[in-house]
């Protein structure tokens, strides 16, 4: 397996390698990263579809990739995806798969109509003061201090940052920045999450940093991820006569790790609730989608509080990973992930509207009309000053093909989900889905004497609790996770959030199916290159505008130690075109003389 860095190989279909017509597949999980493996497994290995069989506990496809409930008793979403351009391999997949809702479009020509016809963007991303808006949202208020922090971040080695939270790397000044508020609430880290994961989330989105204010940089599907991500999938493999068998709990894959290859032998599973199994043979590939940041999802509803469900038990993914695990080392260590759900859990909530009160409440808030069938919140909007660090999104509408005209859907979020709410004096996670709305309402700014009845009679709440919704985040060893494929395995490979692969960042759509297709393209030969990670943090291009962004456009002096540097090239140019300096030519933009030489080294220093 390879890694391409142009577009020369992106449209090629490779020839079939010539032993596989023979060959079986044993997918173990059905949500994206397993979906994905049976599509490329057809697509570019040439498996024959019908010798691929997927394994699913539950009695739905998509794993993460939700939506369902109904207009009576609540739709129900456990998470939005957020998604760019630089997703290399999702769209690779989905240029493939015939979209639902286009007759003769894939799923990628939909995704880019949607948002070519009404591109992402964010009215107001974060608010305080129940309903006004974050007076400085339009800043991302970084010290020198902490900017420099962040490029000491993503220089270090991986290796120094093994076992190190975010709180050890970056200081208070960061912290207090509009950055960490607006980068942890579109991407739910906390301070006691992994400092590897935030170095590489800081050097695979660098370019996001230009949109963090806005959102303008984001993908959105038309409907929820269920009905626009994993149906069409789903329904194409089907179609295809991928094998679908729901209800299996897979409890164990023994591999033979003698002799310097590891060659996975037998998988045990109970299939509701029976046990059964099967043997391998020398032609039979087995992906395992090992960790689960949805195993365990509870809901409640708008009387009941969601409950919280840590048990692991057999049947359970995690077992299944440390059943796998303590076969050999190189399978990984799922107890770093798993070990503590206070620190990776946390709450949302699906909001079902039942009149006009709440619809109007987001439309005199986002100034935008949620029924108008466009972009609404374009994504979080945060609300700075809760105690819970509650965000809500209302995509477009309707959030479900079945939705009537007349319902809005929105979703909530808290990453504090065991403190004291400000209105609600509860911590979320013991909140009815009515108390929850209360809390939104609240600081919504809904006037105190119509905010119960409003939550009461106006909206059906569902909570859901999800106790490992960011394991993966938790802090890590670069060992704790297994490869993709194991080295000297030879049939057994790894997919999704649990796995490692160089450089590309967890809890997105993307490395789900990253690693399916190395998984794929490993194990089977498939001699077309894998794209390589969005190399963004290499452009010096995006590295200048989001330096400026950082800055908030304070500019350096384009005199004493930058003009000796830059004159007669380039970067002059392109310290001008992103903002950086003022004028090259020793005048300011006003016509003012530079500061002096010294006072030019102190910016350089303070540059980044």
């Amino acid at each position: 397996m390879r890694y391409a860095h142009s577009n020369y190989e992106a449209f090629v279909q490779p020839p079939a390698p010539q032993d596989m017509a023979g060959w079986s597949a044993w997918i173990v999980g059905g949500g994206l990263a397993g979906m994905a493996a049976a599509a490329f497994l057809i697509r570019d290995a040439g498996m024959t579809p019908s010798a691929i069989t997927i394994l699913e506990a539950s009695d739905s496809d998509g794993g993460a990739l939700d939506g369902a409930g109904n207009a009576e008793t609540g739709w129900l979403i456990r998470g939005g995806r957020e998604m760019e351009e630089q997703f290399q391999c999702l769209w690779d997949l989905y240029r493939s798969i015939p979209s639902l809702e286009i007759p003769g479009a894939s799923v990628l020509d939909e995704v880019w109509q949607v948002n070519q016809a009404d591109p992402s963007t964010s009215p107001i991303r974060a608010m305080c003061n129940q309903g006004q808006p974050l007076a400085d949202r339009d800043r991302l208020t970084l010290t020198g201090k902490a900017r420099r922090e962040i490029i000491t971040l993503i220089l270090t080695d991986e290796d120094e940052l093994a076992g190190k939270t975010i709180a050890d790397v970056l200081s208070g000044d960061f912290m207090a920045s509009n950055f960490w508020l607006f980068w942890r609430s579109m991407f739910a880290f906390e301070t006691w999450h992994s400092a590897i994961e935030m170095k590489r989330y800081l050097a695979r989105f660098v370019h996001q940093i230009l949109g963090l204010k806005d959102l303008h940089t984001l993908k959105f599907t038309r409907y929820n991820q269920q009905e626009s991500l994993s149906q069409p999938l789903a329904t194409w493999l089907a179609d295809q006569g991928v094998v679908f068998r729901h209800g299996v709990k897979v409890t164990n894959v023994a591999v033979d790790v003698s002799g310097g290859k590891k060659v996975a032998t037998h998988l045990d599973w109970l299939d509701n609730g029976a046990s059964a199994g099967v043997d391998l043979g020398p032609e039979e590939l087995v992906f395992v989608t090992n960790g689960s940041m949805v195993e365990n999802s509870r809901w409640g509803d708008h009387h009941t509080p969601a409950p919280i469900d840590t048990a692991i038990e057999e049947g359970s993914i995690w077992q299944l990973w440390r059943n796998i695990a303590a076969q050999d080392s190189a399978f990984g260590n799922q107890d770093v992930f798993c070990g503590d759900t206070t620190k990776s859990r946390w709450l949302s909530a699906t909001v079902t509207t039942r009149d006009a009160r709440i619809p109007e409440l987001v439309k005199r808030i986002t100034g935008r009309d949620p029924f108008s069938g466009k972009i609404i919140t374009g994504g979080p909007v945060t609300i700075a000053d809760s105690s819970w660090l509650m965000s809500w999104v209302v995509s477009r509408q309707p959030h479900f093909k079945g939705q009537p005209e007349s319902q809005v859907v929105a979703w909530l979020y808290g990453l504090f989900s065991d403190v004291p709410g400000d209105y609600v004096k509860k911590p979320m996670q013991d909140c009815t889905g009515e108390e929850i709305t209360r809390e939104w309402l609240f600081h919504m700014g809904v006037p105190m004497d119509q905010i119960d009845d409003m939550a009461a009679t106006g909206a059906t709440t569902r909570p859901c609790m999800m106790p490992f919704i960011t394991a993966q985040f938790m802090p890590r060893a670069p060992a704790d996770r297994p490869n993709v494929v194991p080295d000297g395995s030879v049939n057994l490979a790894f997919l999704g959030q649990f796995t490692e692969t160089p450089r590309d960042t967890v809890f997105t759509t993307e490395y789900s199916v990253r690693t399916a297709m190395e998984a794929v393209y490993t194990l089977c030969g498939v001699r077309r290159a894998v794209p390589e990670v969005s190399g963004g943090i290499f452009d010096v291009r995006m590295l200048l505008q989001a330096a400026a962004e950082l800055r908030d456009g304070e500019k350096v002096p384009a005199s004493g130690l930058i003009r000796h540097l830059t004159h007669g090239t380039e970067i002059d140019d392109l310290l001008e075109r992103y903002g950086l300096v003022w004028g090259v030519n020793g005048m300011s933009a006003i016509g003012k003389q530079q500061p002096n030489t010294d006072v030019a080294r102190a910016h350089v220093h303070d540059a980044y």
